[in-house]
């Protein structure tokens, strides 16, 4: 069984061709420019050459394309988008267009406005499936995935009166506490929650252009489950697992292998010493949401508040160096050799749990149990 697991963040997406006769390790992989990342250069390529912008697509993640069409903006340049592609930047189109003044159009007007060649045209996805395909295909493998498994990072559509962070955390806390497993963040593309609008639209973007079935899932909580396929802490008694990413960091607590806390904050917003006092009150289980949430994080969920001895912190991520000589026992987790695909690993895990039938070839391979070269 072939899976193409991506986890979509905001500096990259990481993407690993899983091979269920094949050991991990040797499994092909890739580690390229964010969506968002790539979009915001097309942006920013517009708004120096002071054209108009028109934006298609479908919901995606913000970050540098939003900050990129904000610039656009804020130069005076018209911006037309069509609905889907616009809540990108807010659910509420109000809001998008009193904030960026982007003009709503729909699919006709924005089929004559391609065809006029007047405006810079960028198309919003979080999943760009033909580019993978290309680039696979580059080194002379047709990609032909059996199924399709990928992460992003949502807030979730929160009504007006609700921050998009308490939505999250929320969001966060009814499944966690209905099912203590980091694989209740995990859907069937079929079966996302329809407040989970950042999901919903990349579930619907990779069936339609893979063909397949395909699970999505949460990526911070997929890299944490990621980060516990390495057998060093696999075996703690209980780990906090952090992943820092560019654009969020995320620690959970666990004891006898179960769930027992969590807190998420912006990376941006931590100093080291700060996410060290984070990690130390998660541990003692003293954190609270209510102070999380104060310090312009996302916030924490307590399950067990029973306090926890601080001897192993695995830490995954591109900023994970934030933890270096923090003056804890950190230990920089290598997921089957390799911390930049611990969301992968972790999604593989969790449509092992999702997908029944899948789960005896992806526990096979990321067991250890095949071995099949690559030629």
């Amino acid at each position: 069984m072939q899976i193409l697991t991506v986890d979509v963040g905001t500096g990259t997406q990481d993407i690993l061709l899983f091979d269920s006769e094949r050991a991990p390790e040797n499994c092909l992989k890739l580690v390229a420019p964010s969506p968002t990342l790539r979009l915001s250069q097309q942006v920013r390529a517009a708004t120096a050459a002071r054209v108009p912008l028109l934006i298609t697509g479908i919901l995606m993640g913000g970050g540098p394309v939003s900050w990129a069409v904000e610039a656009h903006h804020r130069a005076g340049l018209p911006i037309l988008a069509t609905p889907d592609a616009a809540r990108t930047f807010n659910d509420d189109l109000d809001a998008v267009r009193a904030d960026l003044g982007i003009e709503l159009i729909d699919d006709a007007e924005a089929a004559r406005l391609l065809a006029g060649n007047s405006h810079a045209h960028v198309e919003f996805r979080d999943f760009d499936y033909a580019s993978i395909h290309r680039a696979f295909g580059a080194f002379g493998l047709n990609l032909q995935p059996d199924a399709v498994s990928l992460a992003v990072f949502d807030h979730g559509n929160a009504p007006p009166h609700i921050s998009d962070r308490q939505f999250r955390m929320d969001y966060l806390a009814e499944r966690l506490r209905s099912d203590h497993r980091l694989s209740a963040l995990a859907f069937r593309g079929d079966a996302v929650p329809p407040d989970m609008t950042r999901l919903a639209a990349l579930a619907a973007t990779a069936q339609a252009d893979a063909g397949v079935p395909v699970v999505v899932m949460d990526t911070a909580p997929a890299a944490v489950l990621g980060a516990l396929e390495d057998p060093i802490v696999a075996a703690q008694p209980a780990p906090i697992v952090v992943n820092v990413g560019n654009f969020h960091t995320l620690a959970f607590q666990f004891a006898g292998g179960n769930f027992l806390r969590l807190f998420e904050h912006h990376t941006g917003e931590l100093t080291q010493g700060e996410l060290v006092a984070w990690l130390r009150a998660l541990a003692g289980g003293s954190i609270r949401h209510e102070a999380v949430f104060a310090s312009k994080g996302h916030g924490a969920l307590v399950l067990d508040d029973e306090p926890q001895s601080l001897e192993h912190v695995a830490v995954v991520g591109p900023r994970r160096a934030l933890l270096k000589d923090a003056g804890l026992p950190v230990y920089f987790a290598v997921p089957h050799g390799d911390q930049m695909l611990a969301g992968c690993f972790g999604l593989l895990r969790a449509c092992a749990d999702v997908e029944p039938t899948w789960r005896e070839p992806i526990e096979a391979a990321l067991d250890g149990k095949s071995h099949r070269s690559l030629w």
